[in-house]
């Protein structure tokens, strides 16, 4: 016991949760823009660096998390929490960068609404998944804990809004006459941005199990 207390305790995980969530909006917005004006070269551009700066602040911040993790003693929740929260919420930047990537990779010629509509819903599940996250430093008090279940019920409707786009974008695909090559990206592609919502959710999943556990 005496020993405990001589040791680090706490580490402002929670701060570092929002930082990096914050983080994640900045690189779901800047994508949206990247999909929004697709077609202007420089802007292009401009949106794939801020995708890219956003990610790279998100690896240091997990970073952060793993060394303090090292060096706390004493955590405000489970250790294997914080980490699987932080990786997962990590998990979503690497996808929006992969979603830039892609596009570049496989050279798409342009977008469709469909990309639109679902990056804009990758975008709302971003901006949920922040406000859920920056409920865990207060879910002793019922009423924040109740308002995150919300939220994370909330990321899970996006998330089936997002499976029944993706089924409507590949139906689309299949039944119209579009070359083969340009069939496949399209494809990879809507899977990559739903994959996002995906992510969102395990998040969500991940604060509800955090929820439900400590409030």
């Amino acid at each position: 016991m005496f020993f405990s207390k001589l040791m680090p305790h706490d580490g402002n995980f929670f701060e570092l949760f929002n930082e990096h969530a914050n983080n994640i909006v900045s690189a779901s917005e800047s994508f949206l823009k990247f999909v929004e004006h697709y077609n202007d070269e420089a802007l292009r551009a401009k949106y794939t660096q801020d995708v890219d700066k956003a990610e790279h602040a998100c690896d240091d911040v997990v970073k952060e998390v793993h060394r303090r993790l090292h060096k706390t003693f004493i955590t405000p929740i489970d250790r294997d929490q914080i980490f699987s929260l932080i990786n997962t919420m990590d998990d979503v930047a690497d996808l929006l960068q992969n979603g830039t990537e892609a596009m570049h990779l496989y050279d798409v010629k342009q977008m469709t609404p469909e990309m639109v509509q679902m990056a804009e819903l990758c975008n709302q599940c971003c901006i949920s998944m922040k406000n859920a996250v920056a409920t865990l430093k207060d879910i002793s008090d019922p009423e924040v804990a109740k308002a995150a279940l919300k939220t994370c019920d909330e990321i899970d409707h996006l998330e089936s809004g997002a499976d029944r786009l993706l089924s409507t974008a590949i139906t689309r695909l299949f039944r119209e006459d579009i070359e083969v090559r340009e069939l496949i990206k399209c494809q990879r592609i809507y899977e990559l941005l739903e994959e996002v919502t995906d992510k969102c959710e395990d998040v969500a999943n991940l604060v509800e199990g955090i929820v439900l556990e400590n409030s």
